[in-house]
């Protein structure tokens, strides 16, 4: 199988179809998996990837846990993962990001998920694909993860810049989801569904577009870029947005705003 890049287009992936490996995920409810999917998609539940407990439900699960999802669909460090939805992006970019926390070295973006591609007239399926378990051992790295502690250590390191991808109301504070509003301090607010082009199925918007929205908020691609919102669900698709423009030194902060918001000792903005 030919090297995929981090986002890649329906026609591109339609040949390589059936090809060992490679292994197609879906993220979508399960109703929708069982309605229509891609010939020879997996389907992986989005809860598995988060660890759910409060204040924080977007943190990691641990190790054991995500060894045992990801051997449930079958994947080997071998295998390249394909991953979609139904929902603009965010769950399969959780999952890649999630796969890039893990060292996995092979994992690409359907760019505009089951939209692109059942409207633009690619094979579906309703029959259920039943993986082969493997013995996948996850092990977690911080290359990609940021903590609260973390941040805060960073808030006045001119070379770290907080991307924050909930919507405008979310950011000053007018919509409150946690025990305090606001945002955490010098963050710039980017709303992840205005990268997204609904005119294109939901594929990201043109990269010279992306660019020059990031460039109007300071953000340079020497930059380490840390994204965040309220469970690193919609942060997730800017993280991937951001790789695939070249940010080689994004990160997500999973805690997000759920855990940032709810504790008692960290500085906000409003």
């Amino acid at each position: 199988m030919h090297a995929l890049p981090l986002l890649v287009e329906p026609e591109h992936l339609e040949p390589l179809l059936g090809e060992p490996d490679l292994l197609i995920v879906d993220l979508c409810q399960a109703n929708n998996y069982a309605e229509a999917h891609i010939p020879g998609a997996v389907h992986l539940e989005y809860a598995n990837l988060l660890l759910g407990t409060k204040p924080a439900p977007g943190l990691l699960p641990d190790a054991a846990r995500l060894s045992a999802t990801l051997s449930a669909i079958g994947l080997t460090p071998e295998r390249h993962v394909v991953a979609y939805d139904v929902e603009g992006g965010g769950r399969a970019c959780r999952f890649i990001w999630t796969l890039d926390a893990l060292g996995h070295s092979g994992s690409s973006l359907l760019n505009g998920g089951l939209f692109s591609w059942a409207n633009e007239a690619h094979p579906l399926s309703q029959q259920p694909t039943k993986p082969t378990p493997s013995s996948y051992w996850a092990s977690i790295g911080d290359q990609v993860v940021a903590t609260r502690d973390y941040i805060k250590q960073h808030l006045r390191d001119a070379q770290v810049v907080l991307l924050d991808a909930r919507t405008a109301e979310e950011y000053n504070g007018t919509t409150v989801r946690a025990a305090r509003g606001g945002h955490i301090p010098g963050a710039v607010n980017l709303n992840w569904l205005d990268t997204i082009d609904r005119t294109r199925n939901y594929r990201l918007l043109p990269d010279n577009i992306l660019l020059a929205m990031l460039a109007e908020r300071g953000l340079r691609d020497d930059h380490e870029v840390i994204t965040y919102c309220h469970t690193h669900h919609r942060s997730a698709h800017s993280y991937v947005m951001l790789r695939h423009l070249g940010f080689d030194r994004a990160k997500g902060y999973p805690g997000a705003w759920a855990e940032w918001g709810n504790s008692p000792d960290t500085p906000i903005e409003t």
